[in-house]
């Protein structure tokens, strides 16, 4: 599970430098939010990954502090969804004016020549 976690991080992390990278606004966000997926799933994974765990009690109402997982790393994450949500929506609005003022939508207003 782990190897499978590290590579779904890899992949999202590689993704998103490579939209990064790219001269279109539109490419840029969407890069921004595979890293911050990617990200996230670093936190949540720092939690210590266990399946059928409690979320804090178990069933029978007594916990076992050795066999609880970690509650900090998943708030965390929600807040973190929640920011880049708010991020996210800020961004378009930008791009979107963007485009309105100045026609296109490369990252720095000029269309590259060709």
């Amino acid at each position: 599970m782990e190897l499978v976690i590290a590579i779904a991080i890899g992949v999202l992390c590689s993704s998103g430098i490579w939209l990064l990278l790219r001269p279109r606004t539109f490419q840029v966000i969407i890069g921004l939010s595979l890293m911050s997926y990617a990200v996230n799933l670093f936190i949540f994974a720092m939690g210590r990954l266990r399946a059928g765990a409690p979320p804090v009690l178990g069933s029978s109402g007594t916990g076992d502090l050795a066999r609880y997982a970690d509650p900090l790393p998943q708030a965390l994450v929600l807040t973190a969804i929640v920011i880049s949500f708010a991020m996210t929506a800020l961004f378009l609005v930008v791009l979107l004016a963007s485009r309105g003022l100045t026609g296109n939508d490369h990252v720095d207003g000029r269309e590259v020549d060709q």
